[in-house]
């Protein structure tokens, strides 16, 4: 009798299925023993290297311009690492993104056991995938590691219990990376520049005299863009000088929007929904972030070196009054806690001002539709989201400026309650089999 797992491999599809939703052109590359084959190939497109053939002469096969290339337990049997990387570089995007799968290293000895006494089918000498040494190779021909983690450490369901106690493991385990499976995520960067359309959201709620003089401070770009300026109901002048705004400034390209409910985050969304360009950005209307900025928010994209950028307001001195102690407080215990989560380090993560791509959005559309709970502010759901989907990350630092006018719009603890549940959620889906 063999060992065998459903409850493994299910889990690895499952795994497999945070990466491979809504990528444009993705493959996936096994072995044609895999168990479960038709699992696989139910969820993306699948090449099967066959005995008769190598690692090198499977790859070569491949058509161009791959958006993900996903190798499952075939990296660690190629005897030659550099070479393989250059291929793969040949076949990938621009910012196409490589993701690995294999056997855990730590198990290999215990494998072997299963192996030498029949439990298990013999398989081909492993090599021993250090993240580190493989992630020093991988930068000399433009890949970097974004993502490593392991999963599953009792894959078995046992009527259920088996299940219980892996997700005690996984947590107790998590430091260790004891792990069955590694997921090792790259990508891929060539520094070549790559101009896109732009959608810039601005939110205003009490904003009348910040409105003029932020648009006013905002980059002309050259390639097409769209400055959405959507608005909630405010105590002073603010709905009508939005609506002025396309007046005042005709050659701008503004669009006016009032938001149908309340808060920062439906209005962020409901100006997602809207806009039509292919790099979207968030600013805040308080002037608080310089939008001059956002020059080189969109150039970080448009270079390859990242598919999100975050703004941090936490490296240079900030003006005086720029940001309330307590806020300060809970910026440094939200940034701990999302650092936790998504396994990363952030400094700031709610920073008003984000840039990410316009694919990104049903990502953020599905990550929001996986939880239960709600995220009040959006900052969440868009670092959260990203990193879930395994893009690449990049803080910005920006100056954090004291308000001209009006009065900060958000409370940063009157929902902490609800945000501690939506950490909490996020951490599972982050860090445990499915």
């Amino acid at each position: 009798m063999k060992i065998s797992s459903k409850t493994f491999n299910d889990y690895h599809l499952k795994e497999l299925d945070r990466y491979i939703f809504n990528q444009k052109k993705c493959i996936h590359i096994m072995s044609d023993n895999t168990s479960h084959i038709e699992k696989f190939q139910k969820i993306s497109e699948t090449l099967l290297l066959t005995p008769d053939k190598n690692i090198f002469a499977l790859i070569h096969e491949l058509e161009n311009n791959y958006d993900l290339i996903v190798i499952t337990d075939l990296f660690e049997l190629t005897d030659d690492i550099y070479n393989f990387f250059k291929i793969i570089k040949t076949k990938l995007t621009n910012d196409g993104k490589l993701l690995i799968t294999s056997v855990n290293p730590k198990w290999n000895k215990l494998i072997r056991l299963f192996e030498i006494s029949g439990l298990k089918k013999d398989s081909k000498k492993r090599a021993y995938i250090h993240p580190v040494k493989i992630n020093n190779i991988g930068r000399s021909l433009g890949f970097e590691i974004i993502q490593y983690y392991s999963r599953q450490i009792l894959p078995f369901s046992a009527l259920g219990l088996g299940k219980i106690l892996n997700k005690i493991f996984e947590l107790f385990l998590l430091p260790f990376n004891l792990g069955i499976k590694n997921y090792i995520v790259f990508s891929h960067f060539n520094n070549e520049i790559d101009k896109k359309s732009k959608s810039i959201i601005i939110p205003a709620k009490n904003e009348e005299l910040n409105l003029v003089p932020l648009i006013e401070r905002i980059p002309v770009f050259e390639e097409p863009y769209e400055l959405i300026v959507i608005y909630g109901d405010s105590d002073d002048k603010t709905e009508e000088i939005v609506l002025s705004l396309g007046t005042k400034f005709p050659n701008r390209n503004i669009v006016a929007m009032k938001q149908t409910k309340n808060g920062k985050a439906n209005a962020v969304w409901e100006a997602v929904e809207a806009s039509r360009h292919d790099l979207l950005a968030i600013l805040d209307s308080d002037q608080s972030v310089d939008p001059e900025t956002l020059t080189e928010f969109f150039e970080i994209i448009e270079s390859g070196n990242a598919d999100f950028v975050n703004g941090t307001r936490l490296i240079y001195p900030m003006e005086q009054d720029a940001m309330r102690a307590i806020n300060t407080v809970g910026n440094k215990i939200f940034q701990f806690l999302i650092s936790l989560v998504i396994g990363q380090k952030l400094t700031d993560s709610l920073c008003g001002t984000k840039v990410f791509r316009r694919e990104d959005i049903d990502r953020i559309h599905r990550w929001q539709k996986r939880l239960k709970s709600k995220d009040p502010f959006g900052d969440f759901d868009l670092i959260f989201s990203a990193a879930y989907s395994g893009n690449k990350i990049l803080e910005y630092p920006v100056h954090y400026r004291a308000r001209v006018y009006g009065e900060t719009q958000i409370s940063r603890f009157r929902d902490g309650y609800k945000l501690i549940i939506y950490f909490l959620e996020s951490f599972y889906y982050f860090n445990f089999s499915k």
